[in-house]
């Protein structure tokens, strides 16, 4: 027997023997993504290049959970956890598929690029929504868990999931194959690093992908500081550059000369595999010295043993996933828990929920009432069905629903020929005729998303400000004016100001393949709103710092500026009320008692932060959360682990460590009210010194 099939061994051992049968120039064709076969073990062709980051993408139907973003929004451990199984089993059973038919084309493989953990800090980078928001305490638990949920605890990974990009990158888009991401120490340690550390020593996650910026001046698939970090924390899966990053080494960053050089440096600082074409020049590179065949070997190496946690050379657990549980019943359940849970209530004067005994006709407008996109965002599989905000509301009241599309998402008229403003007439008239008018704004991931992604005048992806395109404050305007009980529903992925008062406003995200459904219990009361903001809404971007600027002054609700914003971290409505009291902390647990003061069953967020006296430390930040469900008038106790690291502050130098001094810790359903400058009810409060 070869040992590279001997069970016994470990990975590592078996991907050594198999890398050994290779030669350099076999080695080396392993290490792009699409890798050719390797006959001496009977491993046929395979494409590394996989997406999974709220479904299965690019393959065909798949269940489409909600977008990243307002999954984070749901504050859940579990329910990521759930998910990321959910889409595990489903590239599993893609995967078995493809096999049995010979089919070993990209975006069938078994290593998800998936989840992206960048930290979201500045509402115009338009690929924000594929976050987990702005909280690095909240895009670590998160990430950790969609981590074990996509590679599983069994003897092998039930697919490899792969944490990007690593580690400095939040747009801009336009320029983010030439541009330097220039952060301090502090910032770096306090703000960039702490969820890839989290993912890599608690998760173990089996891939890292390097970001197309610079990073202080180093490529950030070659930088020599970053690759030192995951050696620090004992990282050793496989690493991968983002797609055509190493191409920019020598043809925007300009810091190589040729693509030889530019491979010879990502190899030799340890990325293993190329998303791209820059490692077809590795042999080049060798025969001019300027990497070794031991270079090329350590690489394939760790690329192997990947594949051999993964199973690919032995018979798993995971080989008789029928096709079947594709798009099944037990993930489109799953999808509409997490678009009930994620949805957050931003206003409400009274009007939500709706009563159906009092509402007889109800238009809904705009142009995202009835738009698959706005349910999508990126990345994203094909949904066997979908409920679009109007489909979902229809389907759960018996009443007379008008329709209206009223304007195009950011055109100033819905086609050629007609004038501008072609159907606010149409708008308008229908708010007349209703009891209560839902009007669907936002917008899609023509408007906000990656830059090659977008299919707009805009270009880039990212967003120029917090506005709502000009043709919907138009339409939110005319139909205010009918003077009707105005919801606005918001799809978007990210922070949007829509000027303009209504009676409520719920912010649905990209609620993926279940929204409507998940809209039309809400607003009908068969649920509470639960959600809450995984980044800080504002008023508007003039007062943001630069968006090329990476200092955390002045961004996210760490350290931005309370009189500019909208709404805080952390906030979100119920159709209830819950308070605290009792708040004690020892041994490294927190002791609340939380009650239901309002008139129904409602899930909410318990939310613990901490501030210090120091005065190089945030604000306050997140330390822990609950998410609990009472009965009316029930209170419960509720204990959450709150670790030496929540009382860590990090100094200019990048040290972390505790100091002494006063601390207060906070229990509440928002951020600290006196950090936010909204008034909250409910909180609780105690000094902790250390």
């Amino acid at each position: 027997m070869n040992d590279f099939m001997n069970t016994e061994l470990s990975p590592l051992e078996r991907a050594e023997a198999l890398a050994d049968k290779l030669t350099t120039q076999q080695q080396a064709e392993q290490l792009t993504y699409d890798a050719p076969p390797i006959p001496a073990a009977g491993l046929p062709a395979y494409n590394w290049w996989n997406e999974g980051l709220h479904g299965v993408a690019r393959e065909g139907t798949a269940t489409v959970f909600p977008q990243a973003i307002a999954l984070a929004a749901a504050f859940d451990r579990d329910i990521i956890r759930r998910v990321g199984r959910a889409i595990a089993v489903e590239a599993r059973a893609k995967y078995n598929a493809s096999q049995r038919h010979g089919d070993f084309d990209i975006y069938k493989g078994l290593t998800l690029w998936t989840p992206n953990i960048n930290i979201f800090r500045d509402p115009r980078w338009g690929r924000g929504h594929e976050t987990y928001g702005e909280c690095p305490y909240l895009t670590a638990e998160l990430g950790v868990e969609m981590v074990k949920g996509l590679q599983g605890d069994g003897k092998y990974l039930m697919t490899a999931a792969c944490a990007k990009h690593f580690a400095v990158h939040s747009g801009p888009e336009s320029v983010r194959h030439e541009f330097d991401a220039e952060v301090s120490p502090k910032d770096l340690e306090e703000t960039y690093l702490p969820a890839f550390k989290a993912l890599v020593t608690r998760a173990h996650v089996e891939g890292v992908m390097g970001a197309y910026n610079r990073v202080n001046g180093e490529p950030a698939c070659a930088s020599e500081m970053l690759f030192k970090k995951l050696k620090e924390w004992g990282f050793d899966g496989y690493f991968v550059s983002d797609c055509w990053a190493i191409q920019d080494f020598h043809e925007h960053h300009m810091i190589t000369a040729t693509a030889p050089e530019s491979a010879a440096m990502a190899i030799k600082a340890g990325c293993d595999v190329n998303c791209g074409s820059t490692y077809l020049h590795l042999l080049s590179a060798l025969k001019q010295e300027l990497i070794s065949p031991d270079d090329i070997r350590n690489a394939c190496v760790h690329a192997l043993r990947t594949r051999i946690r993964l199973g690919q050379l032995d018979k798993t657990e995971y080989d008789d996933i029928p096709y079947e549980k594709i798009a099944c019943g037990e993930h489109d359940a799953l999808a509409l828990e997490c678009a009930e849970k994620s949805a957050v209530l931003l206003e409400n004067n009274g009007v939500l929920p709706l009563s159906r005994d009092k509402i007889r006709t109800l238009a809904v407008i705009g142009p995202n009432a009835n738009s698959c996109a706005a349910l999508y965002a990126n990345y994203n599989g094909t949904a066997d069905h979908l409920s679009t905000f109007l489909s979902g509301i229809r389907e759960n009241f018996d009443g007379r629903v008008l329709y209206a599309e009223g304007c195009h998402l950011y055109k100033d008229r819905t086609q050629a020929l007609v004038r501008a403003g072609n159907r606010l007439c149409e708008a308008i008239s229908a708010a007349e005729c209703a009891d209560a008018v839902v009007i669907c704004l936002g917008l899609d991931a023509t408007l906000e998303g990656e830059e090659g992604d977008t299919s707009n005048e805009f270009s880039s992806g990212d967003k120029k400000d917090l506005r709502l395109p000009e043709s919907q404050r138009e339409l939110l305007e005319k139909v205010r004016a009918v003077g009707k009980p105005t919801i606005v529903v918001l799809a978007a992925g990210s922070s949007v100001n829509i000027e303009s008062s209504c009676d409520a406003l719920i912010n649905m995200w990209y609620p993926g393949q279940c929204g409507g459904t998940a809209l039309s219990k809400i607003l009908f009361g068969d649920i509470s709103p639960s959600g809450k903001l995984p980044v800080t809404f504002y008023k508007n971007s003039d007062k943001l710092p630069e968006f090329t600027d990476y200092s955390m002054k002045n961004r996210t609700y760490r350290y931005c500026s309370p009189e500019n914003i909208l709404y805080p971290f952390g906030y979100g409505l119920t159709y209830s009320s819950f308070e605290c009291r009792d708040l004690k902390y020892s041994d490294g647990s927190v002791e609340v008692t939380v009650t239901n003061v309002g008139g129904r069953f409602t899930e909410d967020v318990l939310q613990f932060y901490i501030s210090s006296d120091a005065n190089d430390a945030p604000k306050c930040s997140l330390c822990g959360f609950e998410r609990i469900g009472l009965e009316a008038g029930e209170s419960k106790k509720i204990t959450v682990p709150i670790g030496d690291s929540a009382f860590e502050i990090v100094d200019e130098n990048g040290i972390r460590a505790i100091r002494s001094g006063k601390f207060k810790l906070y229990a509440g359903f928002c951020m600290p009210s006196e950090h936010s400058g909204f008034n909250f009810s409910g909180e609780a409060a105690i000094i902790i010194e250390r």
